[in-house]
């Protein structure tokens, strides 16, 4: 798969480096080509960089790994570009006191579908630190980490279920795009528990077989 990635920030470095490894043909993107290309000398494994329009109109899946302020704009500047192509949207729109940015109105994701209408975007990696992706793999006392996606299009969401395995994780669908804000008020719940309170935001949720309360004797 080729993958274009636009960003060069943590994000970018930690999942492009698991997709390198994978086999797959990635391309870093940056308004700052310099920046781009030590990000893709550092990554090695073939990587390679260019500007912004040139990595998403050389993909067929691209990684907006961009903050929530400038991507929308970013988008909307290569609409032409990701015509067609599965649009990954990994950011999360938190301000300060953990506020979610979106206000109750459209997601990020929603911002970016609605910025490049063509594309068929994906909400996912947005549940965890960009360390965490770093990891070789993500494993939790024995147990592969689980990645939520939400999107519309079944083609799109097989290629990020691939992308996903070979970051080491495992791909949970949870629903469609309209469910995206879901997802990153769950990271802005999340990260006020962990930073703010220092609580293990992991202890709030049952195991699975008492999701529906415990089971009669």
């Amino acid at each position: 798969m080729r993958i274009g990635v636009l960003g060069t920030g943590n994000m970018a470095d930690a999942l492009a480096t698991h997709w390198v490894r994978a086999g797959h043909e990635v391309v870093i993107g940056g308004r700052d080509t310099d920046k781009a290309g030590r990000l893709a000398a550092r990554i090695g494994g073939g990587a390679e960089f260019a500007g912004l329009r040139a990595a998403a109109d050389s993909a067929e899946v691209v990684l907006a790994a961009l903050p929530f302020g400038a991507g929308a704009e970013v988008v909307r500047n290569l609409r032409a570009a990701l015509e067609g192509k599965v649009l990954l949207d990994c950011s999360n729109p938190v301000g300060p006191g953990f506020r979610l940015l979106t206000e109750g109105g459209p997601s990020a994701a929603q911002h970016l579908a609605a910025a490049a209408p063509g594309a068929h975007v994906v909400k996912a990696f947005n549940l965890c630190h960009e360390d965490v992706w770093r990891m070789r793999p993500p494993v939790f006392d024995g147990r592969p980490l689980s990645v939520p996606l939400c999107g519309d299009d079944e083609t799109a969401l097989a290629r990020a279920r691939e992308l996903v395995g070979d970051v080491g994780c495992e791909a949970v669908f949870g629903g469609g795009l309209e469910r995206a804000g879901l997802l990153e008020a769950t990271a802005a719940l999340f990260i006020a528990l962990w930073v703010g309170e220092g609580a293990d935001a992991q202890a709030i949720a049952p195991p699975l077989a008492y999701a529906a309360g415990p089971r009669p004797h």
